[in-house]
């Protein structure tokens, strides 16, 4: 094989109180199929019928159903830590329904704006998207926003198995709470009694996103956050001086106060917990007092159980982690979502905690002390001959370096017009280039009319196979970290349609040679890796999904100030199906009438 380099760089859900939402009810938990001599039980999580863990799952998508979903987009007052606000929701909640589905399972979710200023998408979070770029759910790549009062409908298989999330592209309406998990059931690598589901670990402003945004974060301030939620919930106590400026604090939710997220474990017990960084600009170190975590699974991808006292979790990233319940039948624990001190400015360092209990009727507060130090960096958790290592072992192999380009990461700063007032705006570039896509006329538009130029500030960098045996492409970027103020500032990097294997994660500058040391024998394999501040991150994927990707990085303030780039792969095999494009073309139809009317209009990338 040949490689081209390319140098470039559901325990608690907070609801709605202003508003009541009429919407479908969840699905019940999904029962798996069993047609083997293997079956899938608390004792045998290997297996899954005719398949098992040792399933190659690039290779291998089992048979499955149809499972549908109805996810309602609305905008209205809410309350998740008890200080009013305004935010985002599906289905009235944040997070908004878990999706559930098995291996191999087709989801029809069908998504309906009902907002009433915003269009908004919904991207699957880590899915491969495998032939099927029309469904990832990116405005301005993969379709144009849905329009107020409009409804559309992502198809997709369900190709892979583990934990993962959706939340809107548009934008910073994640940020706003416009997000949810995903459930894919298959096999494991290890054993447990029960699945506790989704644990969302997230940051939350007390100012709207979009506010922080026009007074902050265009001009290169990352914006204060106030608070923490873990999925979806807090307790807030507001200062004397908050309540002076008329802040509405100790909201009733659905008549209720707001509370810390709390687990009943029992002895003999061993629990799976889905932790997902749902954050704005956040990275946490999860971890429960007294308990040790067993991980056996980070994005969706099942790795060799290992234990920890803690996980660390950049933004957009997920762990799967097995917590076995102490011999004890009472006692209180804080479970803990730790803001590191390298992350982005907040109020809220000793306030993201959640509550084990082992007796349901004792209410107490936990008076138990954390285990592990707080780390003191933003990095990944490190990769080791015991540590992250992937299950299926693939390796990346027979390559070389050619056309080689090391422009690198860097930030500038740029007038730009927003609604007629001059700003002298904050942006990142990635190859001499910060994304800012046009919604109205998405990177799929320009492909379907058969054009082969898009818009320079689309970043696109065209990548496809040479030959007609399976080719890797390498993305290497250089940070420079040339910002004001010489801030370090590390970049949790995450590819669309793709996993990627992380051939090397380090400080200072790549030099050719450097790729002599890359560890290509199954290397760490994921959809979301860090840059190091100063230093340089080098991924290897497979060029095996047509399509148009983004590449960029998951803090929600520069992904919008334009830290992205867009690849757009084996052009000329890129067919949406007749129902695709027209959905494609009805959807643009629709917003392009809709959008002039609107009174919000884009301010920044566009995701």
């Amino acid at each position: 094989m040949k490689l081209s380099l390319f140098s470039l760089l559901t325990a608690i859900a907070v609801g709605v109180d202003a508003f009541s939402l009429p919407h479908r009810e969840l699905l019940p938990a999904l029962q798996t199929r069993q047609s083997g001599a293997c079956q899938h039980t608390a004792d045998h999580r290997e297996c899954w019928g005719e398949h098992s863990i040792d399933t190659n799952f690039y290779d291998v998508i089992p048979a499955g159903k149809q499972v549908e979903y109805w996810l309602d987009i609305r905008q209205g007052t809410c309350a998740p830590d008890g200080v009013q606000r305004t935010c985002m929701t599906v289905n009235g909640t944040i997070p908004g329904p878990t999706i559930i589905a098995d291996w191999g399972d087709e989801l029809i979710i069908h998504v309906t704006n009902n907002m009433q200023d915003n269009g908004t998408a919904i991207h699957w979070h880590g899915l491969r998207m495998l032939n099927n770029m029309a469904a990832d759910g990116v405005p301005g790549v993969t379709q144009c926003p849905i329009a107020p009062g409009q409804s559309m409908t992502y198809k997709f298989k369900v190709t892979q198995y583990g934990t993962t999330w959706y939340h809107s592209h548009f934008s910073l309406q994640y940020a706003e709470g416009l997000y949810g998990g995903m459930i894919f059931n298959g096999p494991a690598t290890a054993n447990y009694t029960q699945d506790m589901g989704i644990i969302t670990l997230g940051d939350w402003g007390h100012t709207e996103a979009f506010k922080l945004w026009r007074t902050s974060a265009i001009t290169g301030r990352p914006p204060t956050m106030d608070n923490s939620l873990i999925n979806g919930t807090n307790t807030y106590t507001c200062t004397a001086a908050e309540k002076a400026q008329g802040k509405k604090c100790d909201t009733l939710i659905n008549g209720k106060p707001a509370k810390k997220l709390e687990m009943v474990f029992k002895k003999g017990e061993t629990y799976r917990l889905r932790l997902v960084n749902a954050a704005t600009d956040a990275v946490f170190q999860f971890s429960i007092d007294g308990h040790k975590l067993k991980v056996i699974a980070m994005d969706l991808v099942p790795i060799k159980p290992f234990e920890t006292d803690s996980i660390k979790i950049q933004m957009g990233q997920r762990y799967d982690v097995l917590v076995t319940a102490l011999d004890q039948t009472d006692g209180n624990f804080w479970l803990r979502g730790d803001l590191l001190s390298c992350a982005g400015p907040n109020n809220f360092k000793a306030n993201g905690t959640g509550i084990v209990r082992y007796d349901a009727g004792n209410t107490d507060l936990p008076t138990t002390n954390r285990g592990p130090a707080l780390s003191a960096n933003c990095l990944d958790e490190p990769a080791t001959a015991d540590r992250l290592v992937p299950y299926l072992s693939l390796d990346v192999t027979n390559f070389h370096i050619e056309d080689s380009f090391l422009e690198g990461l860097k930030s500038n700063r740029t007038n730009k017009v927003i609604d007629g007032v001059t700003v002298n705006a904050f942006q990142w570039f990635l190859n001499e280039s910060s994304l800012w896509l046009n919604w109205s006329e998405p990177t799929l538009d320009v492909i379907l009319n058969n054009k082969n130029i898009f818009p320079t500030p689309y970043n696109v960098r065209p990548v496809g196979p040479k030959g007609s045996e399976p080719e890797w492409a390498v993305m290497i970027i250089q940070s420079r970290n040339d910002i004001a103020g010489n801030t370090q500032l590390d970049h949790p990097i995450h590819l669309h349609g793709h996993d990627f294997w992380v051939l090397a994660s380090k400080a200072g500058n790549f030099t050719l040679g450097d790729e002599q040391s890359f560890n290509t024998r199954n290397p760490v394999r994921r959809d979301v890796a860090t840059l190091p501040a100063r230093g340089y991150l080098a991924i290897a994927f497979l060029l095996d999904n047509p399509g148009a990707w983004l590449a960029h990085c998951h803090i929600a303030w520069h992904a919008s100030q334009g830290l992205s780039l867009e690849f757009v792969e084996s052009q000329d095999s890129i067919k949406p199906s007749d129902a695709d494009s027209k959905q494609f073309r009805d959807t643009c139809d629709a917003w392009r009438k809709k959008e002039p009317s609107l009174p919000w209009h884009q301010e920044d990338s566009g995701i």
